[in-house]
């Protein structure tokens, strides 16, 4: 794959890679795809190299079947070929990548998908989650990931502040055509931080919802804890609800984990606590 001077940044997938080999078996010379994972669509050119995709991106037949082969990977244009979408952390020892869906990606974290793929989609999971939510005022998101949460809230609230704890996982961020609009969007503020300090520098009731949807437990055992349920519950105003992501309820992890939460939720003195089954989370109101 070529790029030539003043190029956007192209990324691919196998959801793009696989018609494009297909189109050129059947002898096709020219192909609707997508550059940037699906959210728009463009014509490309296919000839006896490859793909052209504008005048100076160029992308070989065998860089389209290294991408076919990789279906959990995404792929960058460089000035030298191809290149995986993926980073690491040392300071949390952790692997980040993009994965593909049929829609927008998600993003792995050490292997495990952060969004809910099976039968159904980073995009219906997000939106689902901002339904039981209900963002409006002023909105806390603790984890901002790949922003999906945070742009799909700022739709109806009056302002997102969203907080990511690793700088590292905001490269993906920056790769990923979706995540766009989580950098210039004037209602959102993001911070770099861990939520459990964070969360701590907030005024009293100084946010009418908080959106918690954490790391497995094994990787952030604190964000489940009472004493960061009693911070969401200080910051949170009078009637104010926290959307708590807990997993599948049906699952024995996923139950296990939900009955803890619950009953450290009242603890920290939320008055009502009520599952949220369709985005796999709990609502608490203050």
């Amino acid at each position: 794959m070529q790029l030539g001077r003043g190029s956007v940044t192209l990324i691919l997938s196998h959801v793009q890679a696989r018609p494009l080999l297909q189109a050129r078996d059947r002898g096709e010379h020219r192909a609707i795809s997508s550059a940037d994972l699906e959210l728009t669509q463009t014509m490309v050119m296919l000839d006896g190299a490859g793909v052209q995709f504008a005048e100076d991106a160029h992308v070989t037949w065998e860089e389209l079947a290294q991408i076919v082969d990789a279906e959990v990977s995404c792929f960058q244009l460089t000035n030298t070929g191809i290149k995986k979408v993926h980073a690491y952390s040392e300071a949390l020892r952790r692997h980040y990548s993009l994965m593909p869906t049929e829609s927008a990606p998600t993003m792995l974290v050490s292997g495990l998908p952060m969004h809910r793929i099976k039968n159904t989609n980073p995009v219906k999971d997000t939106r689902a989650k901002i339904k039981a939510a209900d963002p409006r005022g002023r909105v806390l998101d603790t984890a901002t990931g790949l922003g999906y949460t945070a742009m799909e809230a700022a739709k109806t609230a009056d302002a997102v502040v969203t907080v990511e704890i690793d700088p590292v996982a905001q490269e993906m961020c920056r790769a990923n055509p979706w995540s766009q609009g989580l950098f210039d969007h004037p209602k959102i503020r993001q911070i770099i931080g861990d939520s459990f300090d964070v969360i701590q520098e907030f005024e009293d009731a100084s946010f009418a919802r908080v959106i918690h949807d954490p790391p497995m437990f094994s990787l952030a055992g604190d964000l489940y804890s009472r004493d960061f349920y009693e911070e969401v519950f200080r910051v949170l105003t009078a009637n104010g609800k926290l959307f708590h992501y807990v997993g599948d309820p049906d699952s024995k992890s996923g139950s296990r984990v939900t009955r803890g939460v619950v009953e450290r939720l009242k603890k920290a003195g939320f008055r009502k606590v009520w599952d949220a089954r369709e985005a796999f989370g709990l609502v608490a109101q203050k």
